[in-house]
């Protein structure tokens, strides 16, 4: 259509085909042209479907996909932070602690991890044991293994900044050889990320890092050598006390003892088998994938002549890669037990 508007707003009027005379001048102008009437306006066509609107989401959708491919290496960047797999990672883990930049390496780990893992000692009327442990919260929740803590009439833990706190048992449970301790007056530490280990697979890398013989913060690395073995340890509560004159923690697998005698009362769990260097003082440290997440506890090694041995020539056998942890999914299963004050 070619109608336009003047800025009163009406339509322009039709000429007339007559001479124009004004007033005062001779003559007429020269005839206009023929005009030719317009044709009459077309009809509007008929309302479409509001399909702009059906479109919208689509088209918001195909932005943010356009945006994506923009930032490339920086979306799949964000989806690793984010979720802890790569396409490539043996162990589906749900998070990733290490940074990008140090992924896949032992270092990374342990720059990563070794804030989150703390020493312990703990007194009690046969002696001192010394063992590890893993912050779980911010406020001072801590894993460790029974047998670390039982008997104790006091426990004092020390962090990786060389900070000292006065602990708290919360929660036992021999059965499994798990404790749960609490820090007195602590805030801001840095709670380790718990993995899955019902995803881990022979073969994969991991790190342990605990304290052996008081040594803190010690890291080894190694692989899991085996899953689902079945360790049996004492339940004995002056028997965490005596491994620390006698060696390593006292075990049976397979119908054989291993670092002593387990004694009477004992108890059987799954455990993961790797062949990371674990001494004595390594008990209730931190098994980890390679991504940062604890897959296990470290609970039991075996020391060749420790089973025929006491005293420090036990201790001084040190670890022969045969070691045992238990999976942190059967730490996460316990905790609203251990949480609830449980002492069996």
């Amino acid at each position: 259509m070619t109608d336009t508007f003047r800025h009163s707003g009406e339509y322009p009027q039709q000429q007339s085909s007559a001479p124009v005379h004004h007033g005062g001048t001779q003559g007429a102008y020269p005839p206009p042209p023929a005009f030719a009437p317009e044709a009459p306006p077309e009809p509007p066509e008929p309302a479409k479907p509001p399909r702009r609107r059906a479109r919208g989401p689509l088209a918001l959708l195909a932005a943010v996909a356009i945006a994506a491919a923009a930032v490339g290496g920086g979306t799949a960047y964000a989806f690793q932070e984010l979720t802890g797999k790569d396409g490539t990672s043996s162990s589906a883990a749900n998070t990733n602690v290490v940074p990008t930049s140090q992924k896949g390496t032992v270092s990374g780990v342990a720059e990563a991890v070794s804030p989150s893992i703390v020493e312990i000692s703990a007194k009690s009327e046969s002696g001192e044991a010394t063992g590890s442990g893993v912050i779980i919260t911010g406020d001072g929740e801590i894993i460790t293994n029974n047998h670390v803590i039982s008997g104790a009439t006091s426990v004092k833990v020390t962090t990786n900044d060389g900070k000292s706190y006065d602990a708290e048992v919360v929660g036992t449970d021999s059965k499994k050889d798990l404790a749960l301790i609490k820090l007195q007056d602590a805030t801001g530490l840095k709670a380790a990320s718990l993995g899955d280990s019902d995803n881990v697979k022979i073969g994969d890398d991991v790190v342990a890092i605990g304290s052996p013989e008081g040594l803190t913060g010690t890291v080894t690395s190694g692989i899991i050598s085996a899953l689902d073995r079945d360790v049996t340890v004492s339940t004995d509560e002056d028997q965490g006390q005596r491994q620390q004159q006698g060696g390593g923690w006292p075990f049976e697998y397979g119908g054989e003892q291993f670092n002593g005698d387990t004694g009477s009362s004992k108890t059987t769990y799954k455990a993961l088998q790797t062949d990371a260097s674990l001494n004595p003082g390594n008990s209730g440290g931190a098994l980890i994938d390679m991504n940062g997440n604890i897959v296990g506890i470290n609970s039991a090694m075996y020391s060749p002549s420790s089973s025929s041995q006491s005293g420090a020539q036990a201790s001084s056998s040190g670890s022969v890669g045969l070691g045992f942890a238990i999976p942190i999914n059967t730490v996460k299963a316990d905790l609203d037990t251990l949480r609830a004050g449980a002492t069996d």
